[in-house]
């Protein structure tokens, strides 16, 4: 498995935000994080990347405990987009992405070509070399996410995790930027709200509930009906879409 977690455990002010959860993501696959507000996905992507430290369990990357990898390492193989991040500054979609190369690079070390064509490949898998040179603030939300996207692809990873990156944003940028994470040659775990979204862009989900697993596999396997009810507290429909072949979720109201 390219990420694993065993049994990973994470509390803060005496709440247990992670109870226990185990998951595996395959090479190159993209799993989806779901669950309602405060089932610890955030939480999770952040003891997946070391930003914060399990209390117990062990989270692995090709079945290496990342707790005995150095932070530069990790930082080189793992990418983390967070939720729209906003910035004041004066900086350019270049200045942005050139962001991404920090972990390869010493205190001293010159800029290299090496990092120019990183830069360079990231900005066009998102679709954003034609503005790289312009201001951030005068971008869109959509396009925004398409450039903190490249600045993770500019470390080079191979695994890169999201969390909500569709949030605020109109359903063409919302398609417009899962369509482009599920087609990345890396492996990845996004943290989403829409199930819809989620049964038509990941290969698997694991559906979190106060902080446990309580169904994992393939998305048709995992949204039904009954679990809806049950974690979402909802009443849903589900048919198979004749768009994509996905599952896809009617709610009810009342």
């Amino acid at each position: 498995m390219s990420i694993s977690t065993k049994d990973v455990r994470w509390a803060t002010a005496g709440t247990m935000i992670v109870d226990g959860v185990t998951i595996d993501v395959a090479p190159g696959r993209t799993l989806g994080l779901i669950g309602p507000n405060g089932s610890g996905k955030s939480s999770l992507l952040r003891l997946i990347c070391r930003l914060r430290k399990v209390e117990s369990g062990v989270i692995s990357l090709d079945g290496v405990d990342i707790a005995t990898l150095p932070r530069t390492d990790i930082a080189r193989r793992i990418a983390f987009v967070e939720q729209q991040a906003t910035t004041e500054a004066q900086v350019t979609v270049l200045d942005v992405v050139r962001l991404g190369r920090t972990p390869h690079r010493g205190a001293l070390s010159p800029w290299t070509a090496l990092d120019d064509q990183a830069v360079d490949n990231a900005l066009s898998h998102v679709g954003m070399a034609h503005k790289a040179h312009q201001f951030w603030h005068t971008l869109s939300g959509g396009e925004r996410q398409r450039v903190h996207i490249a600045r993770a692809l500019a470390q080079t990873p191979g695994e890169l995790l999201l969390d909500e990156p569709t949030n605020h944003l109109d359903i063409q940028h919302q398609l417009e930027i899962l369509s482009l994470v599920a087609g990345l040659p890396v492996t990845s775990i996004i943290a989403l709200h829409d199930l819809n979204l989620a049964a038509m862009f990941c290969d698997s989900l694991a559906v979190l509930h106060k902080g446990k697993v309580v169904a994992a596999g393939l998305p048709e396997e995992v949204l039904t009906e009954a679990l809806i009810a049950d974690v979402f507290g909802v009443r849903a429909y589900i048919e198979k879409s004749r768009f994509h072949g996905r599952h896809h979720i009617h709610f009810h109201c009342g």
